[in-house]
């Protein structure tokens, strides 16, 4: 008996990662001559020990371009075949136009490739990855490139000790592509967005709103402020329920989960999120410490360290999770 393959269910699968790093490490002690702040403090808040800072002249479309080359090399699959491109970040090379296009030239995408940025903060890749994976099981796209990629020491008051030592540069992609069903692939991606907590994590000036001038500059307001404790509340908690609304949708248990690969923001949210799971730290991979937290790099960055250093494997379960500024927040869950 023959049976027609457009008969069978299509899904999307990760076909391919890929990820870049700055060469510059920024460790706490170095932070410890910029600013009042020790590196016993800096891991005993965060877990984090060291963070990558971009070249001079390097842009968010480089780090971007190169994370690309190498998700592409690893689905082996030629950049003229891509059919849409999607990069998510708040640290675009510049307003207009999008850094999209300008990876889309760099790594020689055809023009029947669409490309466009997408901005939800920390939570970007969850929410470019629900959209590739609709766009592949609408039929809209066989092949999307994502990627997640923030150059944040440009935005960073580093005076600041409450957010200088949190962030770092850096780029991950993952090629999406079109697979026909067969217990693997994306299982399902929920995002979700609250508004009233839009001024908990910003950068205020340099939009509409307050148009850029020596005041804006002589107030910092184009560097990124925070109100950490409110982002630690509201984390842990939209961190949770997105998982467990992932995991059951898929008709999962929580112990049937091989590997967390969470939003690289701080050991201790994740460390909370763990316990309101009942999960135990060991399957949550982790590579903050190194990093730092790269907001919407940080999830397509440890993905591709897991996968190219064999810890997650073909057959696994996979949880991503992340929440950023917006507030935005989402989850996505897939078996390898």
């Amino acid at each position: 008996m023959v049976v027609s393959l457009r008969r069978l269910p299509v899904c999307a699968r990760i076909a391919g990662t890929g990820s870049y790093a700055p060469a510059r490490e920024l460790t706490n002690r170095e932070l410890e001559t910029m600013v009042d702040t020790t590196d016993a403090w800096i891991v005993e808040r965060t877990g984090i020990k060291s963070r990558r800072i971009a070249a001079e002249g390097e842009s968010t479309s480089d780090m971007a371009a190169e994370a690309a080359r190498r998700a592409l090399a690893s689905a082996e699959l030629d950049a003229r075949d891509l059919d849409l491109i999607i990069v998510a970040t708040v640290t675009g090379d510049m307003p207009l136009p999008s850094t999209a296009v300008r990876v889309q030239q760099k790594i020689g995408a055809g023009n029947e490739c669409a490309a466009f940025d997408l901005a939800a903060a920390c939570a970007g890749f969850c929410y470019a990855l629900r959209l590739a994976d609709l766009h592949v099981r609408a039929g809209l796209a066989e092949n999307v490139l994502v990627v997640g990629v923030e150059l944040l020491s440009r935005v960073i008051d580093w005076t600041d000790r409450g957010t200088c030592v949190l962030f770092g540069d850096g780029a991950g992609a993952v090629v999406v592509r079109r697979s026909i069903a067969e217990g693997r692939g994306i299982l399902g991606t929920h995002i979700f967005a609250d508004g009233s907590g839009a001024d908990a994590l910003r950068i205020p000036a340099g939009g509409s709103v307050s148009p850029t001038t020596t005041r804006t500059i002589e107030e910092k307001g184009h560097f990124v402020q925070m109100k950490g404790s409110e982002i630690f509340k509201t984390a842990v908690k939209n961190l949770v329920s997105a998982s467990q609304l992932a995991i059951d949708s898929a008709g999962l248990t929580n112990a049937e989960i091989d590997w967390v690969v969470p939003h690289q923001a701080n050991s201790r949210i994740l460390s909370a999120v763990a316990d309101r799971l009942a999960m135990p730290m060991e399957r949550f991979y982790l590579n903050l410490e190194r990093y730092g937290n790269t907001s919407s790099a940080s999830i397509p960055i440890a993905l591709d360290e897991a996968v190219r250093g064999g810890s997650i494997r073909a057959g696994q379960t996979v949880l991503f999770c992340a929440l950023g500024g917006g507030i935005a927040w989402g989850s996505a869950l897939l078996r390898w």
